[in-house]
C-alpha cells in the first residue's frame, strides 16, 4: 500500500503552503515508507509516499503521460495492467509500474475508464490542460480514502484522515465503486453490479465455476517483484487461499526470483484455537510456516496506537485490529512486503454465525449485500490500515471483481444453513474446494466451523479488553454515555474506552461521523438483529454472541445481566436509565 495527499484549488500557493502540505504527507509514511514524491502545479499538489512493490526501480510517483501535462498519485494495484498496455499501443511508458496505464486510460476514454481497472485503488489525476480533475476508488473499497473540503474552497483527498483532518472544516469517507469529477460536480458510481440493486438471483450453483473464479482471483494476486506471504489463521478462507497459493506459486514470476516456497503467517495467544489450526493447515501444505505468540497486556499496550492508524471507534474492528497490527510489525522485520488475506468471504457466503438464524433465502441475500456494501468501514478498513501501519501491503482475493460477481449470482437457496442436508454455513465454498482426487485442505479444516479473528486468536483477548475497560470506565462515565457522546453513543465500557482514545486524535465533528453505529450481534448489521429476539438482550460483535449457534456461546442473555458485565450499575440506575438501556438493545 501507499499513501496519497492531494490539495486541489488552494488558495495559498506559498512555499509555506508547500512545506504544509509535505509535512501532513509525512503522516502517511508508515504505508509508504520506500520513496516520496510530490507535484506542485500552480494552486494543485498531488503528493505520493511509496511502497514499492512492482517495478521498486523505476515506478516512484507520481506518475505522468508523455508530455506530463496529466498527472497522478495512486495507491493500489492494478492486476490487468499488461493487458491493458496492450490496448494503449500509441502511448509510451516510462515506467514498469502496473498504476501508469491510468494516466493512459484516461488519454483515450476520457473519465471513463475506472471500469476498465481490474485491481485495488484510490487515485487523484490531475489534468493541467484544463486544470480539471478526478478521483475514484475500487469498487468496495479494499484501499481506503477520505475526500475533505477547506475554508478557502480547496479540495482534499487523503488515504487516511489523520492527513486531512487538521486542515478540512468538513471530510467524509469516500464512497467505494464512485469518482468524483471536478468537471461534473459531484460524485457518480461506477461499478453497477446486478447484486447492487439486491435483486434476487436465480443462477443455479456450479462448484466448478466457483472454484475457478477463486482461483483465478488468488493467480492474479501473486503478481509482485517483492517477498510475499499469506495470513494463515487455520479457518476455512485464509486456509483456502493459501492451498490456492501454494499450488499456483510455482508458475509465476516471483518463484523465478525468490523461489516456490510460501510463507504463511499466523498470530494468538499461546494456546489459541487459530494457533493450532494454522500449524496444522501449514504441515498439511508444506509452507515455511511462522507463528507469533501475543500476551493479553501487550494487546493493551497497543490500543493507542491501533486506533490512531486504524482510525475508528468501531468494538469489533479494534478487537481484531491489534493482533494483525502486532503480527504486521513481525512480518516486515522479515522482509516481507505484501500478504494475502482470506477477508470478504463470510460477507459473500453469509459465512457469520449468525446467519444460522437467516428466515429465508431473500432475507440471507439482502444481509448479504448489505454486509458487501459496509465492508470499506469494516475488515477492509482493518486489514488495510492495521498492515499498512507497518508498511505491508494485504491483499484480498475473496474481494476480486469477477469472483463477487460469480459468487453474488448464485441462487441464494444455495447458501443457506441446511441442517438437515448436511449444509453448514458457507457451505457452497467448502464443497467448491472438496476435491477428494486432488485435496486442497483436510476434511476437518475444510468443514471447521467459522471463528472471527478476535476470537480465533484466543478467548481471553475479548474478555482481557473488557476487564481494561471495566477499570478505566466507571458505572458514572457509562450512564451519562449519551450526554457526552449524543452521536453513535456506546453503551458498553468497551465502546466507551475506545471513543475516548479516537476522540484524542481525532475530535472534530466529521471524524467520528465516519464511523458507523447501531446494534450488532456476532457482526451483523442492524437488521438482521430482528432475526432473533434472544440477540437483542446479548449485542456483542463476537461470533460467541451467536447464543444457540457458536460451542462456546455466551451463557448470560437477559438484559440485566448484559447490562452487569459492560458497567451498568443495575441496582444504582434510574428506572429511566434501565428502560433507555433496554430499548437501546431491542431497537432497530
Amino acid at each position: 500500500m501507499c499513501g496519497i495527499l492531494a490539495v486541489l484549488g488552494c488558495s495559498d500557493t506559498s512555499l509555506s503552503k508547500r512545506s504544509r502540505i509535505i509535512e501532513l504527507s509525512r503522516r502517511l509514511r508508515h504505508r509508504g515508507p520506500d520513496w516520496s514524491g510530490i507535484h506542485c502545479y500552480q494552486d494543485c499538489y498531488l503528493a505520493h509516499q511509496r511502497l514499492a512493490i512492482v517495478d521498486p526501480t523505476s515506478g516512484d510517483q507520481p506518475l505522468y503521460n508523455e508530455d506530463k501535462s496529466i498527472i497522478v498519485t495512486v495507491n493500489g494495484e492494478i492486476y490487468n495492467h499488461e493487458e491493458l498496455r496492450t490496448k494503449l499501443v500509441s502511448h509510451q511508458f516510462r515506467t514498469g509500474s502496473d498504476c501508469e496505464v491510468i494516466a493512459h486510460l484516461y488519454e483515450d476514454y476520457g473519465e471513463d475508464f475506472v471500469d476498465k481497472l481490474d485491481g485495488m485503488f484510490s487515485f487523484v489525476l490531475l489534468d493541467t490542460r484544463d486544470k480539471s480533475f478526478i478521483a475514484a476508488r475500487d469498487a468496495i473499497g479494499i484501499t481506503p480514502l477520505y475526500m475533505g473540503w477547506g475554508l478557502d474552497g480547496s479540495v482534499w483527498f487523503a488515504s487516511e484522515m489523520k492527513a486531512l483532518s487538521d486542515d478540512c472544516e468538513r471530510f467524509i469517507s469516500f464512497p467505494p465503486g464512485h469518482i468524483y469529477s471536478s468537471k461534473k460536480g459531484g460524485l457518480q458510481r461506477w461499478y453497477n453490479p446486478l447484486w447492487f440493486s439486491e435483486c434476487i438471483p436465480k443462477t443455479t450453483y456450479d462448484p466448478i465455476v466457483l472454484r475457478q473464479a477463486f482461483e483465478e482471483a488468488v493467480v492474479k494476486r501473486l503478481m509482485t517483484d517483492v517477498p510475499f506471504g499469506v495470513l494463515l489463521s487455520g479457518g476455512l478462507d485464509s486456509s483456502l487461499v493459501a492451498s490456492v497459493a501454494s499450488r499456483h506459486l510455482s508458475e509465476s514470476k516471483f518463484a523465478r526470483q525468490w523461489g516456490s516456497k510460501l510463507h504463511t503467517f499466523c498470530i494468538g495467544l499461546k494456546g489459541s484455537p487459530d494457533l493450532k489450526a494454522a500449524r496444522e493447515v501449514a504441515n498439511y501444505l508444506g509452507t515455511f510456516h511462522h507463528e507469533f505468540h501475543f500476551t493479553v497486556q501487550e494487546g493493551i499496550d497497543a490500543l493507542e496506537e491501533v486506533i490512531y492508524h486504524i482510525e475508528t471507534y468501531d468494538v469489533t474492528t479494534i478487537r481484531a485490529s491489534t493482533p494483525m497490527f502486532l503480527m504486521s510489525r513481525k512480518i516486515k522485520s522479515l522482509g516481507v512486503k505484501m500478504v494475502l488475506s482470506g477477508e470478504g468471504s463470510d460477507e459473500i457466503f453469509g459465512g457469520y454465525l449468525y446467519f444460522h438464524k437467516a428466515p429465508n433465502k431473500e432475507e440471507l441475500h439482502l444481509e448479504t449485500c448489505r454486509k458487501i456494501k459496509a465492508l470499506h468501514l469494516y475488515d477492509c478498513l482493518r486489514a488495510n490500515k492495521a498492515t499498512s501501519a507497518w508498511g505491508l501491503e494485504a491483499r484480498v482475493p475473496f474481494l476480486d471483481k469477477n469472483f463477487i460477481r460469480v459468487a453474488m449470482d448464485i441462487d441464494p437457496e444455495w447458501k443457506m444453513i441446511r441442517p438437515d442436508l448436511g449444509r453448514i454455513e458457507k457451505w457452497i465454498l467448502r464443497n467448491a474446494f472438496d476435491d477428494n482426487d486432488r485435496p486442497y485442505l483436510p476434511k476437518h479444516i475444510l468443514y471447521r466451523q467459522k471463528e472471527q479473528f478476535s476470537d480465533g486468536v484466543g478467548y481471553s483477548w475479548i474478555d482481557g479488553l473488557k476487564d481494561h475497560a471495566n477499570e478505566h470506565v466507571s458505572d458514572t462515565m457509562l450512564n451519562n454515555a449519551s450526554f457526552v457522546y449524543p452521536e453513535n453513543t456506546p453503551f458498553t465500557k468497551e465502546a466507551y474506552y475506545y471513543r475516548t482514545i479516537f476522540e484524542k486524535f481525532f475530535p472534530k465533528n466529521a471524524a467520528r461521523s465516519t464511523v458507523p453505529g447501531g446494534p450488532s450481534v456476532a457482526c451483523s448489521s442492524a437488521k438482521a438483529v430482528e432475526w432473533d429476539a434472544a440477540w437483542s438482550k446479548c449485542l456483542d460483535p463476537s461470533g460467541r454472541a451467536a447464543v444457540g449457534v457458536h460451542t462456546a456461546a455466551y451463557e448470560s442473555t437477559s438484559s440485566e445481566a448484559l447490562a452487569q458485565e459492560n458497567g451498568f450499575s443495575v441496582n444504582g440506575l434510574s428506572e429511566k436509565k434501565l428502560d433507555y438501556f433496554e430499548a437501546a438493545t431491542a431497537t432497530i
